[in-house]
C-alpha cells in the first residue's frame, strides 16, 4: 500500500513541477511579447520624428535656396 501511494506523490510532484514550468514559460513569452510590441511602437515613433525633422531640413534648405535667388 505504501508504493503505490508513493508513486502518486511522487507523479503529482512531478506534474505540479511541469505546470509550474509551463506557467513560468507562458508569462516570460506574455512579457516578451510586450516587449517587442513597445519595440515596434518605438521604431514607429523614431520613423515619424526622422521624417518631420528631413521634411523640416528640406523646407529649410528650400527657404535658403530662395533667399539665395533674391
Amino acid at each position: 500500500m505504501k508504493r503505490p501511494f508513493a508513486l502518486f506523490v511522487l507523479a503529482t510532484t512531478l506534474a505540479a513541477c511541469g505546470v509550474e514550468t509551463a506557467t513560468t514559460a507562458a508569462t516570460v513569452a506574455e512579457m516578451k511579447r510586450r516587449e517587442v510590441e513597445q519595440a515596434k511602437k518605438d521604431l514607429d515613433r523614431v520613423k515619424q520624428k526622422i521624417e518631420q525633422n528631413t521634411q523640416q531640413i528640406m523646407q529649410n534648405a528650400q527657404q535658403v535656396e530662395e533667399k539665395s535667388k533674391d
